[in-house]
């Protein structure tokens, strides 16, 4: 079954059968943490760095920030059975779409909180698709972990 995760949302499973889809990740930063032992994936779309330029927001919808929401998508994980030595993250996003000029760089501070993030967690990166000028879409299969990419038109595993 197809779950979508929208922006500033997250899902985690335990079912074989779902499949997680975010669309639309420009200067957002999608995350895709499984564990293939106890078969627990989460995946969150984030749309800004840093959560200490709102706490409002933040504590009303915290999956819209990247440290907030690797933070909670982490938790749900673990909550789910998942072990952080065996998880495998993937990331992608982080573009500079509608930022030619380098002005605000939303897409590359994503990036770089989510790396810390996993840093400070203890957790590397397997694979990522980020940066450019592209918008993706991430999909994570449970049934095996795999995550692909698909950006204009064409489809890569990650």
């Amino acid at each position: 079954m197809n779950h979508t995760v929208g922006i500033a949302d997250m899902k985690v499973s335990t079912s074989r059968e779902d499949v997680l889809v975010t669309y639309s990740l420009g200067s957002c930063v999608g995350l895709t943490l499984y564990d293939p032992v106890a078969c627990v994936g989460g995946m969150v779309h984030c749309m800004l760095p840093l959560s200490t330029i709102d706490p409002v927001k933040a504590g009303n919808t915290p999956l819209m920030f990247t440290d907030t929401g690797v933070a909670a998508t982490l938790q749900a994980v673990f909550n789910q059975g998942a072990e952080r030595k065996r998880l495998i993250a993937k990331v992608a996003g982080g573009s500079a779409i509608m930022d030619d000029k380098g002005v605000f760089r939303i897409g590359e501070r994503n990036y770089i909180i989510l790396r810390k993030m996993l840093w400070k967690n203890n957790i590397l990166i397997a694979a990522e698709d980020v940066g450019g000028t592209v918008a993706r879409t991430m999909v994570l299969h449970m049934d095996t972990g795999r995550t692909s990419i698909k950006s204009g038109g064409v489809e890569k595993e990650l």
